[in-house]
Parts: C-alpha cells; sequence; structure tokens
C-alpha cells in the first residue's frame, strides 16, 4: 500500500507539473488575441457606419483601428462633415479618434478624392523636385505674364484682400499656391472668419481650387 500510495503522488506531481507551463502560455497568449480581435470589430463597425452614412459615403475616407484608437484619413468638402465622421467613429470599445482628414472644398467622390498620405507624398516629390516656396515665389514679383495668371500673384492678391476683412483682424493665414491650387494654412479667430477667407481665395480670378487646412483660434 505505501508503494501504491507514492506512485499515485508522484503521478499527481507530475500531472500538474506538466499542466502549468500550458496554462501559463494559453494565458498570455489570450489578451492579444482579444485586442486584434476587438480591433478588427471595431474597423468593421465603424467604416459600415461612415461607408453607409448619405453624405460621407460619396468620399475616399479611410479608417484603422489599433489599440481601440481610430486613425481616420482622406478628404471632404466641409468641416461639418469632417465632425461627422468623428462622431460616426466614436463608438463603444473606441479609446480614442484620431482625425487626419483634410477638408478641400473641391473634395471629389471616392476614387479621386486623395488621402493625406497621397497628398504627404505629392508635397515630398515636389519639394525634391525643387519646387519653389512661397518666398521664392514672392521674390519673382507678383505679376501677371501678359495674360497669364501667375501662382505669385494669386498669393499676393489673396494676402492683399484679407487685409482689409474686418473678419481676418487678428488671423494668422499663409496662403500657397502651386499651379492655380491654393492652399490656405495657419488660424482665424472665428469660423465666420474661416468661411470668409475660403470665399474669397475661391473667387479670386485665376484659382482653380482651395485647399482648406486653417484652424479657428488665438494667433500663434
Amino acid at each position: 500500500m505505501k508503494a501504491l500510495t507514492g506512485t499515485v503522488i508522484c503521478a499527481t506531481a507530475l500531472l500538474v507539473g506538466g499542466m502549468a507551463p500550458a496554462t501559463a502560455r494559453i494565458a498570455a497568449a489570450a489578451p492579444q488575441t482579444t485586442s486584434a480581435t476587438a480591433d478588427k470589430t471595431l474597423h468593421s463597425r465603424i467604416e459600415g457606419r461612415i461607408h453607409n452614412d448619405a453624405t460621407l459615403k460619396k468620399y475616399n475616407i479611410d479608417v484603422s483601428v489599433e489599440g481601440g484608437v481610430v486613425t481616420l484619413t482622406g478628404t471632404v468638402p466641409t468641416e461639418a462633415d469632417r465632425t461627422k465622421a468623428t462622431s460616426l467613429a466614436r463608438v463603444d470599445g473606441v479609446s480614442r479618434v484620431d482625425n487626419k482628414i483634410v477638408v478641400d472644398l473641391n473634395a471629389g467622390t471616392k476614387g479621386t478624392a486623395g488621402t493625406i498620405k497621397e497628398k504627404s507624398k505629392e508635397g515630398a516629390e515636389k519639394t525634391k523636385n525643387g519646387a519653389k516656396t512661397v518666398g521664392e515665389k514672392t521674390k519673382e514679383g507678383a505679376v501677371k505674364v501678359g495674360d497669364e495668371i501667375t501662382d505669385a500673384y494669386l498669393i499676393s492678391k489673396i494676402h492683399a484682400d484679407f487685409v482689409n476683412e474686418d473678419t481676418l483682424k487678428g488671423s494668422d493665414i499663409n496662403v500657397d499656391s502651386d499651379d492655380h491650387v491654393v492652399t490656405l494654412k495657419g488660424t482665424v479667430m472665428s469660423a465666420a472668419g474661416r468661411a470668409r477667407a475660403v470665399a474669397i481665395a475661391k473667387n479670386t480670378k485665376g484659382v482653380k481650387r482651395v485647399v482648406d487646412q486653417l484652424t479657428i483660434g488665438p494667433k500663434k
């Protein structure tokens, strides 16, 4: 009996000792699997909400989720659309929404609207190829060559029109123009000022389209 009892105890010890490492490995792997599954579920849910929205489904908006943090990229024509995308992305399980969507008044429908990554790549290529900065364009003189309206002329004209606008007092706006596509960056004091700045640029003769990257807040 004593020999049998010792055998049972030994077998039990081996069984318990052999199971412990496997159990530990399963417990360690579970959180990662759960997190990846949760991110995938959030991605499908948010993408569905945005792409099924009557307004936003027309635009190229990309959704990515990592660790519960949602990142939105793409282009939309208005700030209201950008805000709406953020609202649709705030679902249960999301810890933060990082909205990197660009507001472009002439944003096209899916297939034509560029993402931030594309715009960044385009900007890098232009810099690499020696694209002229605003300062260099200004040095050339903000003038028209014959009947052709130059980018330098557009920059100077829009800046001049901003100076006399009461809604733009205290604003800090940078104007750039590339192939008659005007980009507005910087800060304005109010939503009305932002709308007015965009309208002035858009209605300037020779401007093809306006990319609005202005923010509302005090002058930096």
